[in-house]
């Protein structure tokens, strides 16, 4: 990697903790010439606006999220065991993420009026990973793991939804407790209500 890029790599790295706890307006130039160590001229001449860097900065703290929620899920057999695993993730795979929380539901908040351009970013992110929850709930139905008649874009929405609810409530609080509770009834739904009936006594006898 050559030394500008290097430099336009660590400028999105150090911004992206101010954008995520400040939001789009809070974080200011001052902030981000702070934070990298840069001057104004150093920061936009590796980005047009204080828009692209935002951008990016949201790019970047929201593959760290997702990557972080699918960890060791690929080797894991069984659909259902595997958005258990994605929502034990969400508890307790926390270090190493972006600062400020989840960077979807900040700047999907941050961003609902005043700024259309990061709303449609959080609004892509937000169908990215409905898509990658939907085709584990389907692949899990080909392989008789759920049932058919479980609808895999209003579980996936449901899954979702409990999950960043209970982390706004978390915050909210300073407290664990509502994203764990969260997280526990997920698990006990998923293996009750989701996996196949088949599929838990295949799971049992083995």
């Amino acid at each position: 990697m050559r030394k500008g890029e290097q430099t336009r790599q660590e400028i999105i790295r150090k911004a992206a903790p101010l954008f995520n706890q400040r939001g789009y307006e809070g974080a200011a130039l001052s902030d981000l010439m702070k934070a990298t160590g840069l001057e104004k001229g150093g920061i936009y001449r590796h980005f047009e606006s204080k828009q692209q860097l935002a951008a990016e900065a949201f790019d970047y703290a929201w593959k760290l999220a997702m990557d972080t929620r699918f960890e060791a899920t690929e080797g894991i057999s069984g659909s259902v065991n595997r958005l258990k695993q994605i929502v034990r993730n969400f508890r307790d795979r926390r270090a190493g993420l972006v600062a400020g929380g989840c960077p979807l539901l900040n700047t999907g908040v941050d961003s609902d009026d005043g700024n259309p351009q990061l709303r449609e970013k959080a609004r892509r992110a937000l169908s990215s990973w409905l898509e990658r929850l939907q085709t584990i709930i389907e692949e899990g139905q080909r392989r008789g793991e759920i049932p058919g008649d479980v609808d895999a874009s209003e579980l996936a929405t449901l899954i979702i939804s409990t999950l960043e609810e209970s982390q706004m409530v978390s915050r909210l609080q300073r407290q664990d407790d509502p994203r764990n509770s969260a997280c526990h009834h997920l698990e006990e739904y998923l293996e009750t209500k989701v996996r196949a009936k088949e599929s838990k006594r295949r799971a049992e006898k083995s």
